[in-house]
């Protein structure tokens, strides 16, 4: 009989930690205006992203079976792992509230995911960038300092929750963001510009709602992204204007079954390795 028990709590430890895989993670951020970044300017100088685009032309796999890019972290050589750092660094010189809107929120949505993947490399191999903890309580990196800017020492949530979210409210910034897992939008293969910004932003959209992961209508049964739950002010204010936006992004047919739909939504999302 004990060694029963003992299988039956093996067994629902495993079962267990598969499914945090899937469920959502750490109650999400709310979006909190820091008004310290908040500043426009007439300077319509750029900033230069070519490093990062480097990085990520060489390192994204556009081409996978599954329709999700991947990043192949595990064979970024030690010269390329240099230059990404030295590119982290030359941004932390820079202070973004000196160029002009347009150009700050590339530079935001760049240095994001330039830190993410750096964080990544830094710890892989992993099966979740969730399985990264840096001095925090809970799982994950995001609210560990990681750069200094302009005099503030800031963590992913800092860019992502207090600056991105509250200073532009743009939905759109969520398909650009890296989150490093298979259930978030696919990483893309270059920097973002204000040339570029607009174009991938809008094809991130689409390949995410039109790839299951993103939303899935089945049987008269629509699962999304958990993305849409957790930032689901960002979005839409009702579940209709909602159903809109996925319409917006999605193929023709499933965006005539998304504007007659009625039902309920759920939500899922995969945190496992955006890797190979």
């Amino acid at each position: 009989m004990g060694l029963h028990l003992v299988r039956l709590f093996v067994i629902a430890l495993l079962v267990s930690n598969g499914a945090n895989l899937f469920a959502s993670p750490h109650a999400t951020p709310r979006s909190a205006y820091w008004a310290y970044w908040d500043k426009d300017s007439a300077n319509h100088k750029t900033i230069d992203h070519s490093e990062l685009s480097f990085i990520l032309r060489t390192y994204v796999v556009t081409d996978h079976p599954s329709e999700i890019n991947r990043f192949r972290y595990g064979t970024v050589s030690k010269g390329h792992k240099k230059r990404l750092r030295e590119y982290i660094s030359a941004q932390q010189k820079i202070d973004p509230r000196d160029y002009s809107r347009d150009e700050q929120k590339v530079y935001w949505l760049n240095l994001y995911n330039a830190l993410t993947i750096n964080l990544v490399i830094d710890h892989y191999p992993i099966n979740s960038i969730r399985d990264i903890a840096i001095g925090s309580r809970g799982r994950g990196p995001w609210d560990h300092p990681l750069v200094k800017v302009a005099g503030k020492r800031l963590s992913l949530n800092d860019i992502e929750h207090r600056i991105l979210r509250p200073i532009w409210k743009d939905f759109k910034i969520h398909f650009g963001l890296v989150c490093a897992s298979l259930g978030c939008p696919n990483i893309q293969p270059a920097a973002f510009t204000v040339a570029n910004s607009k174009k991938l932003l809008k094809q991130s959209g689409r390949q995410f709602v039109n790839h299951h992961r993103g939303l899935q209508l089945e049987k008269g049964n629509l699962q999304v992204s958990s993305l849409f739950d957790w930032y689901e002010s960002d979005f839409a204010a009702d579940q209709k204007t909602l159903l809109k936006i996925f319409a917006h992004y999605a193929d023709d047919r499933k965006a005539l079954y998304l504007l007659g739909f009625s039902g309920d939504i759920s939500y899922n999302y995969d945190w496992r390795l955006n890797s190979p």
